[in-house]
């Protein structure tokens, strides 16, 4: 089933085709990010209530795309929207689950979890300043690790992508130059490297080219046994990426719905913290046409709030806490109306 899931979403295709799609069914499109929970959460909600979920795992920017032209019912992104967008474009978002972006490199002889990366050395290598595996200033903070005399081969994403979003907010925060040369978007000009679409597609080159170096969910990285490295974060101190770690960056978080909830959990403070953390979100019309199918896609995310956080730990992301998500709940209580201004969640 996960096998079957990977490849239906590599080629942005629905995870919840097994079935022929009836009135009552969802439709969604955006981040690759989630897509590993909300394939799970998908699974156990048809199972249960007979409501299929539809989603297109396309990237954030496709999915922005989608919801503003109203061919879906909800839009998911990992790049929160501006309030100011968000008002512009008459939606609201809200948060799913935490998560985390890690570096994935095939480097030969080298361990997961084995090589230490530091902010300005992950940096530098997107940067193209760093290109062999042996360079003084990887050996610095890997004595002891014997690392090959190889090219290093840059991978990112080519679609518009929430999960570079995070990613790149995180090198703008800890690089000057990348701050000023580059940017922090859903897309940018790469400096070096080659992209792959999607998560999976970012997995499939790095899994396929020796001296490699990619950035992935640490959901992919996990499923397709990766090779995934240590950063150092804010605090000075070498990090794996794990849910504690993710938690501990999760803990900084200042929730608000008065704000769409716009939230970025990059470079967070801790001594446990993983720096590249992130939310996900899920973008719907606050004026909704079809108050039915609005309802649907609401009871299919409180379902999911309330029954799905162990399918969502046992993937290493973190659930919403709950009073984050009676606030989320009282926010589709006052914002979401339909055609005649009444509430669709009650």
């Amino acid at each position: 089933m996960n096998k079957l899931n990977r490849i239906l979403s590599g080629l942005g295709l629905s995870l919840t085709l097994l079935g022929a799609a009836h009135a009552a069914d969802i439709t969604g499109a955006g981040a690759t990010f989630p897509y590993p929970i909300y394939a799970k959460w998908a699974e156990a909600y048809k199972a249960q209530t007979g409501i299929g979920m539809n989603y297109q795992s396309i990237g954030s920017g496709g999915g922005i795309k989608q919801i503003k032209a109203k061919t879906v019912d909800f839009g998911a992104s990992d790049a929160p929207l501006k309030p100011e967008d968000l008002d512009f474009n008459g939606l609201t978002q809200f948060p799913t689950v935490i998560g985390g972006v890690v570096p994935v490199i095939n480097v030969q002889g080298v361990a997961p979890g084995e090589l230490k990366l530091s902010a300005d050395t992950l940096s530098a290598i997107y940067l193209g300043k760093i290109t062999k595996w042996n360079d003084p200033q990887i050996a610095a903070d890997n004595k002891g690790l014997t690392l090959p005399d190889q090219a290093i081969t840059v991978v990112h994403r080519s679609d518009g992508s929430g999960t570079t979003f995070i990613f790149v907010t995180y090198l703008s925060q800890v690089s000057t130059e990348w701050m000023r040369n580059v940017g922090a978007s859903t897309a940018v000009q790469w400096p070096v490297g080659t992209g792959g679409k999607g998560n999976e597609g970012v997995a499939s080159y790095v899994q396929r080219i020796k001296g490699s170096i990619g950035y992935v969910e640490y959901a992919y990285a996990l499923q397709n046994k990766m090779n995934y490295v240590q950063l150092k974060n804010r605090d000075g101190n070498f990090v794996k990426p794990d849910a504690d770690n993710f938690k501990a960056a999760a803990a900084n978080a200042k929730w608000d719905a008065n704000k769409g909830f716009y939230e970025i959990l990059t470079n967070e403070p801790g001594k446990d913290s993983w720096p590249i953390t992130g939310a996900t979100f899920i973008l719907v019309y606050k004026a909704q046409e079809d108050a039915d199918k609005a309802r649907e896609v609401l009871k299919f995310f409180d379902w999911a709030y309330t029954n799905g956080d162990k399918m969502a730990s046992d993937l290493d992301y973190i659930p919403m806490p709950d009073n984050v998500v009676k606030m989320i709940s009282d926010s589709w209580k006052k914002q979401i109306k339909d055609s005649k201004g009444n509430a669709i969640w009650k």
